[in-house]
């Protein structure tokens, strides 16, 4: 893989992620707002162990597809 098609990989995920995203909150705003809420009452370490799971799992996928 080149350097090209490096970067429009990038930004095709960059896209998806946007896609995703805007999907969950146009389809479940007022769930979207409760899960905030929630969210705000949780310690930080715990968001943060929730985005290092999320995190390594993304990599997993990426590894296995593009491996």
């Amino acid at each position: 893989m080149d350097n090209n098609d490096f970067w429009i990989a990038l930004a095709t995920a960059a896209g998806l992620v946007f896609v995703l995203e805007g999907a969950i909150y146009a389809l479940f705003p007022q769930q979207m707002k409760n899960m905030m809420v929630q969210i705000m009452s949780m310690p930080a370490s715990n968001i943060r162990k929730g985005g290092l799971i999320a995190a390594f799992i993304g990599c997993a996928i990426v590894w296995f597809i593009r491996g």
